[in-house]
């Protein structure tokens, strides 16, 4: 998948692109159920995951299937980063 970010109104100083690019990469994210009820007919998703420099990272965003185009991205939550670390093993 592609990331498009030309338009986007990401903060990119905060988030390096790569980081985004590491996200869609991290083989543990977690990804919620798309939001499939929409005209234009991309889905939209929320994903949970960690950079390959240990970042825990939030990221919304929307795909047609071939181009993603991230909407919102931010450091997770405390409590989403225990729901990951949970999901991946870390915490037993």
């Amino acid at each position: 998948m592609e990331l498009d970010l030309t338009d986007s109104t990401l903060d990119l100083k905060n988030t390096k692109p790569r980081e985004l690019e590491e996200i869609f990469e991290d083989p543990f994210a977690i990804r919620f159920l798309p939001d499939t009820d929409r005209a234009d007919g991309e889905s939209r998703f929320y994903t949970l995951g960690r950079t390959v420099q240990d970042r825990y990272l939030f990221l919304a965003f929307s795909t047609n299937g071939k181009v993603a185009r991230v909407a919102a991205a931010r450091d997770m939550t405390e409590s989403e980063t225990r729901f990951y670390q949970r999901n991946y093993g870390e915490i037993k």
